[in-house]
């Protein structure tokens, strides 16, 4: 029993020992603190600049005219037929090499874009799943086209995509994790960068890990109950 009570003890000794180098001495706690609020603003902004390509491109790709049609292929074939790391590295060392823009925003823009082309397929799946009825009923309301899909198929569709949305945002998120490539203090950089000073790889590792699953389980909840809220109208 004294082997085992010693064996727990220097367990729990260590595990401390580990904290205290890794989160506490100099104040490197710190570096996820900040890694966290470049995580949230950059997945933020690339949610919203995603959605916004995503339903210009899904209404090209829905549209009659062919060259409309033309740019939304060519860029969902392109964005999604290549990697979001090689991406974001074109974006910011090729696209911006010469603006001056704080290196986040330029992350955003580089997820948003690549985002973007899912969102499209996404929103462009709910428009479709629309029946053609809802739209001949809105035109024999005397409502044109535009009107016709801003009040009536629209806010249908977007009941039925939420939960795939919800998926994309969330992958997103977990997507940021490559910003160290262009020297942004993310979640996952300040993990490395703690992992490096310190030698020790479990307690950052295990740090970052906790931290993402936290972000993404109360994203998680918050839309589930969103989700619940445009579900209210409907009869089960």
């Amino acid at each position: 029993m004294n082997d085992i009570a010693q064996f727990f003890a220097d367990m729990a000794n260590s595990l401390y020992t580990d904290f205290y180098a890794c989160f506490i001495r100099e104040d490197r706690y710190l570096l996820l603190l900040e890694g966290i609020g470049v995580t949230i603003k950059v997945s933020v902004l690339a949610v919203i600049i995603g959605i916004i390509i995503g339903m210009i491109i899904a209404l090209c790709n829905l549209s009659n005219s062919k060259f409309l049609n033309f740019i939304g292929k060519v860029y969902t074939d392109v964005i999604r037929g290549t990697p979001s790391v090689t991406q974001l590295m074109i974006i910011y060392f090729v696209v911006f090499a010469t603006v001056y823009i704080d290196k986040w925003i330029i992350a955003a823009i580089a997820f948003g874009i690549n985002s973007g082309a899912y969102v499209s397929e996404i929103i462009r799946a709910g428009i479709m799943s629309i029946d053609k009825g809802q739209t001949e009923a809105g035109r024999s309301l005397g409502l044109n086209a535009v009107q016709t899909m801003t009040h009536i198929v629209i806010p249908q569709a977007v009941k039925n995509i939420f939960p795939a949305l919800c998926n994309e945002f969330i992958v997103l998120i977990k997507e940021t994790a490559i910003v160290g490539y262009v020297g942004l203090m993310d979640i996952q950089k300040a993990g490395d960068f703690i992992k490096s000073a310190t030698f020790k790889p479990f307690m950052p590792l295990m740090a970052t890990a906790v931290i993402y699953f936290i972000i993404i389980k109360v994203l998680t909840l918050a839309l589930g109950v969103i989700e619940k809220q445009l579900r209210k109208s409907e009869v089960r």
